[in-house]
């Protein structure tokens, strides 16, 4: 975890715990005089304060029940339409449906829903970032949703840390009509126009995938994190698509993620940004972290659509 965000989640933590602690001295205080049929003169100051705090910890009650039971149900499609310099003048938009992140557990969730969503949107192309389930048991449910998605129009996907480091995962997608880019690319046509399509699921095999980047063609890359943005944009990569840092899962209003687990902090926490000639999307992912309790806030379930376009 970077340091700043150690900081920003310590102090996020402890002013929770003084609130709830001055609200219940607060209340406790209020409750003995009653009992105690005590005719403590109460002074302005001191009811707009027990008033404050114990609307303060009202909030906090309402905001955990909302995270809980209505955020990370609440999808969200999100358009970019991003020029490409190397699509040829004239050439029709390429479209490209990016998701993440799914955690998967043994009861569906947003997986029963995500194959419609995507397919309204009609892409070319799907790609798939990394962390599929939180567990082997949750297996089962991204299996069945990957393979609805992949019958809507040809799938890439890569691996996350979860796929490759917390358990040991069967094969994620064999039979599901995915292609696998584990350390590899592949060279697609979309209405007569070349896309390469790069991944890979470890650091040290950036490398040798970067080292095959054509500089005819437009080029995607798909990586779980987004800590290899300036290798990518050093290569010439045109659109990189990653995922990882659920948008913090729980962000604050004003200030964004709380942790995001990246190399680089907040500086690519969540959504659209533009390094060097490189255009990188932070997907902010459909599940919810399996060591995390199960919740989202201000950091919607994300399906991220995005036109590719040539310049004008």
């Amino acid at each position: 975890m970077h340091l700043s965000e150690l900081v920003a989640v310590l102090v996020f933590l402890s002013a929770i715990v003084a609130v709830y602690v001055v609200a219940g001295a607060l209340l406790f205080r209020a409750i003995r005089r009653r009992f105690a049929r005590q005719a403590v003169p109460t002074s302005k100051s001191e009811v707009w304060t027990r008033r404050g705090f114990l609307g303060l910890a009202a909030g906090g009650i309402g905001c955990m029940a909302y995270g809980y039971s209505v955020e990370p149900d609440w999808l969200e499609v999100t358009h970019h339409r991003l020029p490409c310099a190397k699509l040829p003048r004239g050439s029709q938009p390429i479209r490209i449906v990016h998701i993440s992140d799914l955690h998967s557990e043994p009861t569906p969730h947003l997986e029963a829903r995500l194959p419609g969503v995507i397919a309204v949107e009609k892409p070319d192309l799907i790609v798939f970032t990394g962390d599929a389930a939180n567990s082997p048991d949750g297996v089962p449910t991204f299996r069945r949703c990957i393979e609805r998605i992949a019958a809507i129009a040809p799938t890439y996907a890569v691996k996350g840390n979860w796929d490759v480091r917390h358990w040991v995962p069967a094969d994620l997608f064999a039979g599901t009509g995915v292609t696998k880019l584990e350390v590899g690319s592949v060279v697609v046509t979309v209405r007569g126009t070349r896309l390469w399509i790069g991944g890979a699921t470890d650091w040290p095999d950036l490398g040798h995938v970067l080292a095959t980047v054509p500089a005819d063609m437009p080029t995607l890359l798909l990586y779980h994190f987004p800590d290899a943005a300036h290798l990518a944009a050093k290569h010439g990569i045109d659109l990189y698509c990653c995922g990882h840092t659920h948008g913090g899962q729980v962000a604050l209003p004003f200030y964004g993620a709380l942790v995001t687990l990246s190399r680089f902090g907040k500086r690519y926490e969540a959504g659209l940004y533009r390094v060097q000639d490189t255009w990188l999307y932070v997907n902010r992912g459909i599940g919810t972290e399996g060591s995390t309790p199960r919740v989202r806030f201000c950091a919607r379930p994300e399906v991220t659509v995005i036109d590719l376009v040539p310049p004008e």
